[in-house]
């Protein structure tokens, strides 16, 4: 009876070992090492519209990165945005140099913060489509995902970046 047991056991210490690192949603770079994306995703928009992309950022590395630029062939413009509440409690999106990503931590681009903001999309984003978008880490280098169009108000958010925009205007940062 010990020997099955010890089989059984074996046999799931195994399996565990093989299972990698994913716990679900998406991922990419999933070698344990540099930059990993997990839990993308971008929301649904029409032609000449703006959308964008949410995930989760996981640097594996001993020493800090940073996100420092982004590309895909679906809009004219692809860049690095922060969602900010200003003082009179109106929303207002930033374009970001880079997006600070700790070492061996994580940095989470979510509606109403940090996110990859597509501008005049040259196609309809719709619920199922997918698209190919490009990272580029200062350290890192580039990380491709193909990334899954969902609905927005299915993953917490409405309007772009969470927010009802009511006439909001992306600000370049000076």
């Amino acid at each position: 009876m010990k020997k099955i047991y010890a089989f059984v056991l074996a046999g799931a210490l195994l399996l565990s070992a093989c299972g990698g690192g994913m716990t679900g949603g998406d991922a990419e770079h999933m070698d344990g090492e540099g930059v990993e994306a997990h839990d993308y995703w971008a929301r649904a928009a029409m032609a000449g519209g703006n959308s964008a992309a949410y995930m989760l950022l996981h640097n594996h590395g001993t020493e800090a990165d940073a996100l420092i630029g982004a590309s895909s062939d679906v809009a004219d413009a692809v860049e690095l945005h922060l969602s900010q509440m200003n003082a009179d409690g109106t929303m207002e999106m930033v374009q970001q140099e880079k997006i600070d990503l700790p070492a061996d931590g994580e940095v989470e681009l979510k509606p109403g913060s940090y996110h990859v903001m597509f501008i005049g999309l040259k196609k309809d984003l719709a619920v199922g489509d997918e698209f190919t978008l490009t990272l580029t880490f200062e350290k890192a280098g580039e990380v491709t995902i193909t990334v899954p169009v969902k609905d927005a108000a299915e993953m917490g958010g409405e309007g772009m970046d969470g927010h009802n925009m009511g006439g909001m205007e992306a600000t370049p940062t000076p």
